[in-house]
């Protein structure tokens, strides 16, 4: 064989070699991104692996240091940055998970708590309410026991005579109409028994019927039984009567004074001082209110009795004082008018202006039509601020009885004197009788301002005016 040249050896030799580093690069290449990929691999799975045992690994081996640790982390895949981070975290995220779980456990405990708390509160309340209601309960019974003793010991006694003792008589006047009640309390009030309202029990508990209206004397010595019986014999507790006092409808007290002192013992003089007796006067106002206030307040009155003795028949007994005719009186007279309490309220009026009124109508009219025309006069007349221009005054005023009033008489100096003095007076110039009454209460309509009355039959003729009145003056008086 023929030797080469170096030249052309090296320059093959050249080529070769970087043929062959050519090779040697691409092969290191290859087994270093082999490398690589098993390395990728490797920490891919080692991360899992970290995932999967980061939950498990005691926290101690990260923190703890030395060659040991060394050695450990030298063996274990590099971390990752979630591995670092996981691996930094402090222990208190476990101790706070820890404490979440003991509070959540805490609060079924805390309320349970307060609703113990509240129950025992209600357990305390029911308590006290329960002791309220027993005191309550046992005072009602203590009271209800002191009631019921003092009603049955109350009733006990009204069932018994008044004053068993007593041998006084009281006359009673029973009205006709009046129901076992009003005749209970008018026992009552007049002292005869102790309670109207057992009474009227006892009544209906004994099935006692047939009360007779009439003029009575009992005695408070007498038991219920005893006083019913009589009641139903139609007034004969008043057999026994020692007269009979019969006063007329339209009579005054001075008129009274002789029908007293004629048909009893009693002198006229006594009978007069007492109806100017003031003590007696507020003694019979305190037992019939109603019935005398307004005559209490009346000012320039002869007495003030006079219109309120009721015209009425009344059984006298010796053994009865001269109170206890004129009360038996007064008590009549309240006893008519508590029908028309009210009535004489709703006008506006009072019982002194209503009676006054009456006792002038009793006089002036005779029939029921006439009487309620007159007092529609008389107020017409107030109402315009006219005097009432009745003789029934001038004669109260003069205190005389006459047939005939003549014009010098028409000046009388005295507050009844109703020709010089306008309204209704001082007060009652009589005693009238209920129909009178009933007129002032329900007169009749009418424009008339004045009236006269033909002497010879008594009939009443009526004017607007007072030409018209001359004329039947004129024509039915003087001629």
């Amino acid at each position: 064989m023929s030797k080469q040249h170096p030249e052309e050896e090296s320059f093959k030799d050249k080529i070769l070699n970087s043929l062959n580093n050519s090779d040697e690069e691409t092969s290191k290449s290859d087994r270093s991104s082999t490398r690589q990929g098993q390395q990728n691999r490797s920490s891919s799975a080692s991360r899992q692996r970290d995932r999967l045992n980061v939950s498990q690994e005691p926290v101690g081996t990260r923190r703890s240091s030395g060659a040991k640790s060394k050695a450990q982390n030298t063996k274990k895949s590099v971390p990752t940055k979630k591995d670092d981070k996981e691996a930094k975290k402090p222990p208190i995220k476990k101790s706070t998970r820890k404490e979440n779980v003991s509070n959540n456990a805490k609060t079924p405990l805390s309320v349970s708590s307060d609703e113990m708390q509240r129950r025992k509160m209600r357990q305390k309340e029911d308590r006290i309410v329960s002791k309220i209601v027993t005191v309550v309960v046992v005072a009602l019974l203590v009271i209800g026991g002191i009631l019921g003793f003092s009603v049955y010991r109350y009733v006990s006694s009204s069932l018994q005579p008044l004053d068993s003792g007593s041998k006084k008589t009281i006359a009673v006047e029973i009205p006709s109409g009046s129901s076992n009640k009003q005749i209970g309390e008018i026992l009552q009030e007049d002292k005869v028994i102790k309670s109207g309202m057992v009474f009227n029990y006892y009544t209906k508990f004994n099935n006692l019927t047939g009360f007779q209206a009439g003029s009575y004397h009992f005695s408070p010595a007498m038991t219920l039984e005893e006083i019913s019986k009589s009641l139903q014999g139609g007034g004969a507790g008043t057999a026994g009567a020692d007269a009979k006092l019969t006063i007329p409808e339209g009579v005054d007290i001075d008129k009274i004074g002789d029908i007293i002192a004629k048909d009893t013992k009693i002198k006229k003089s006594d009978f007069t001082d007492l109806m100017k007796n003031e003590d007696f006067f507020k003694k019979m106002q305190e037992k019939y209110p109603d019935l005398l206030a307004s005559a209490a307040k009346a000012k320039g009155v002869r007495y003030r009795l006079e219109g309120y003795l009721f015209p009425a028949t009344y059984d006298y007994y010796k053994t009865s004082s001269l109170e206890d005719i004129v009360t038996q009186m007064i008590d009549k007279t309240n006893t008519v008018l508590s029908a028309y309490y009210d009535t004489i309220k709703q006008k506006n009026m009072d019982v002194q202006e209503v009676l006054t009124l009456a006792s002038l109508v009793e006089k002036e009219g005779v029939t029921e039509t006439d009487r309620k025309k007159i007092a529609q006069v008389f107020f017409n007349r107030i109402a315009a601020g006219m005097p009432l221009q009745s003789d029934i005054s001038i004669l109260y005023a003069l205190g005389e009885h006459k047939e005939k009033v003549y014009n010098k008489d028409l000046q009388v100096d005295s507050p009844y004197n109703l020709y010089t003095n306008t309204g209704y007076g001082p007060g009652p110039f009589d005693s009238p009788s209920e129909q009178s009454i009933k007129a002032v209460l329900e007169p009749t309509p009418n424009n008339y301002y004045y009236f006269v009355a033909d002497i010879k039959t008594g009939k009443v003729y009526y004017a607007e005016t007072y030409e018209e009145h001359l004329v039947l003056v004129e024509k039915y008086v003087n001629n």
